[in-house]
């Protein structure tokens, strides 16, 4: 088994409304984990959300991560233009790069984006699971009950699982 972060869409341009304290929420468990995959050897996968209709484009500041975010050279990056990271973008190669079968995904809108990532995921016979408390929504209702129907694991046991991986 080998395990890879993939973050997704935790952009400028929906920090907004019930959004704001959403992410700073996830924001807070995704960077305390992230230093645990970079020091493993394991991918950072941040995916970003282009829409063009919304001017969240690159080289605009919606289409920047929030600021509590901070990828590096190391990391990977995925621009996507659908809900679905896996739909027109390479991030399923990258997946096969790095010999990922458990992505662990994170990030912005969890009825959205991440719970079309995590069914793109299954449709290529991987095994996603969902970052406890790694996930947000504009919706407050919507991060407890996408958690309740998928796979989700907590920071704790994800890190005693990859240490017991490698």
């Amino acid at each position: 088994m080998r395990y890879a972060l993939v973050i997704i869409d935790l952009q400028k341009a929906y920090y907004r409304g019930y959004a704001e304290t959403s992410m700073d929420r996830a924001c807070e468990t995704i960077n305390a984990v992230i230093p645990f995959f970079r020091e493993n050897d394991l991918p950072v996968i941040w995916v970003q959300d282009v829409d063009e209709e919304c001017d969240v484009v690159p080289g605009t500041e919606g289409f920047e991560f929030v600021d509590q975010l901070t990828p590096t050279q190391e990391d990977y990056s995925v621009y996507k233009y659908y809900a679905n990271s896996f739909n027109k973008t390479d991030l399923q190669e990258i997946l096969i790069k790095e010999k990922i079968d458990i992505p662990v995904l994170c990030g912005y809108a969890a009825e959205h984006c991440v719970i079309s990532t995590y069914s793109g995921a299954k449709d290529l016979d991987l095994s996603p699971v969902l970052l406890q408390g790694g996930i947000s929504s504009s919706r407050e209702e919507a991060v407890p009950f996408v958690s309740s129907v998928r796979e989700i694991i907590s920071p704790g046991i994800l890190v005693k699982m990859i240490r017991g991986s490698l």
